[in-house]
């Protein structure tokens, strides 16, 4: 891949996270500066190598799985220097005036789920709390009942998988297929892990569409678990 074929795919991934509609050449082309047929011949190699798709009904393009994998890789590789936010200033304040460690947990969740708009989840000792559930099945995506049936199989089964693999990365994202379980959901996990008073490996995160905000997503869920493990792992 070359280096603009690079930047087109990661506006590719934003502007589709912003407006859910597949992105046409016409915008890019005002965007990178140079003709909707230069920009065409670039989409044509990305989708030949697997990294975007064209719905039927659609001129535009998607990204693919694989898209976002690469996306999400530069994204985690490539860290540039930036201020805290504001949504990750609300995360710290929500978390130290949490008081009792489960409340603390579920305030980190609840904030998550109001930044993201996608679920958020956590683990509470042996208990997965969720909130944010009309959030997920609210998306463009999750219109079909046999999607709605995906992502309720996967949500059935969250709880002891994590259990059971126990991810061990701070920050571990996990992307469409990539899922073990639900695979077909067309969802994305993006947990980290944290030490509490309930386990040395607890988690926080949150479930959404492919189709999201995973540099802003992947800040919020990162801050929500150092910020957990500050207050609950004194």
């Amino acid at each position: 891949m070359t280096e603009r074929q690079q930047e087109i795919l990661k506006a590719i991934v934003e502007q589709y996270a912003e407006v859910a509609v597949p992105v046409g050449s016409s915008l890019l082309a005002k965007v990178f500066n140079v003709s909707s047929a230069t920009i065409r011949s670039e989409m044509s190699e990305l989708e030949q190598l697997g990294f975007i798709s064209q719905p039927h009904t659609s001129a535009g393009r998607v990204p693919t799985d694989k898209g976002y994998r690469h996306y999400v890789n530069i994204v985690s590789e490539a860290p540039e220097p930036r201020q805290i936010s504001s949504g990750e200033r609300a995360l710290t304040s929500r978390v130290s005036h949490g008081g009792r460690p489960e409340q603390t947990i579920r305030n980190a969740v609840d904030t998550l789920v109001e930044l993201t708009h996608n679920l958020g989840l956590a683990t509470i000792g042996d208990r997965l709390y969720m909130s944010g559930l009309s959030n997920l099945f609210g998306q463009p995506e999750f219109m079909h009942p046999g999607q709605v049936r995906e992502v309720a199989r996967l949500l059935d089964n969250l709880e002891p998988w994590l259990h059971e693999t126990a991810p061990n990365k701070p920050l571990n994202v996990f992307i469409g297929g990539e899922n073990p379980i639900g695979r077909g959901a067309g969802c994305s996990l993006i947990i980290s892990k944290f030490r509490s008073s309930y386990s040395d490996r607890s988690y926080v995160g949150v479930l959404g569409p492919t189709r999201q905000s995973y540099r802003d997503t992947m800040h919020l869920v990162q801050h929500a678990g150092k910020s957990l493990e500050s207050i609950l792992y004194a």
